[in-house]
């Protein structure tokens, strides 16, 4: 299995493979691209395939299906918004990203590339709010970059520590990114809670003295 997997990574449509996934994962989430990216970064650190393309090659294909993204908030994003029932999971991420565009504006689009289902939310939100295009692109090439480099640089990471054994290298890569993703999400989670949370409000007490002076009034 490994064997195979190897040359279809060293193959040099591996390029246009990991384009296509990556802009199709920017609207469409079920598609696999971080896991992909991560697994040519693997098999880049035995020579093939080349991590810098990997890295170029991911970045501009998450840029370009970002856009797309985008084109399809601007255009029926408020339909997509009422087809969503208040209290799905797809409604809530929709409801985040629009609150963290009116408090982060562009650099939403940083922080939602990693988040689970984030991207797509973000992406299509500042569509739908009408966001400027030049400012959507300007925040959203500094987000597809860092995450392919990100993804490129954790699977290399994993394929020097293991060089002769790419299965445990890509398990290593995979479970550094699903750490950092559950703990992105344990940090939303407590601050989420935290922002819910009421303040305390210390109990109103007498003055000191008061109940003295009521005391020597009333004998």
């Amino acid at each position: 299995m490994m064997h195979i997997l190897e040359s279809a990574v060293s193959s040099p449509w591996v390029y246009l493979v990991l384009f296509a996934v990556a802009v199709l994962d920017a609207f469409f989430p079920v598609v696999p691209a971080e896991t992909m990216v991560i697994t040519a970064g693997v098999f880049a650190a035995g020579g093939q395939p080349n991590l810098a393309l990997v890295i170029g090659v991911a970045a501009l294909g998450a840029f370009a299906g970002d856009h797309i993204s985008y084109q399809i908030g601007r255009t029926a994003g408020q339909g997509l918004l009422r087809r969503m029932p208040p209290g799905s999971k797809r409604r809530a991420a929709y409801d985040w990203a629009s609150n963290a565009l009116q408090e982060r504006g562009g650099l939403l689009l940083v922080v939602a590339r990693y988040i689970p289902g984030g991207r797509t939310a973000a992406t299509m939100t500042t569509g739908a709010a009408a966001y400027p295009r030049r400012r959507f692109a300007l925040f959203d090439a500094l987000a597809a970059s860092s995450w392919a480099l990100y993804s490129g640089l954790i699977g290399y990471l994993g394929g020097r520590a293991f060089e002769d054994d790419p299965l445990r290298g890509l398990l290593l890569g995979l479970g550094i990114a699903v750490s950092i993703t559950i703990t992105v999400e344990v940090v939303r989670f407590l601050r989420r809670r935290a922002a819910t949370t009421p303040p305390r409000t210390p109990e109103s007490r007498p003055a000191p003295g008061y109940a003295d002076r009521a005391g020597s009034r009333s004998s």
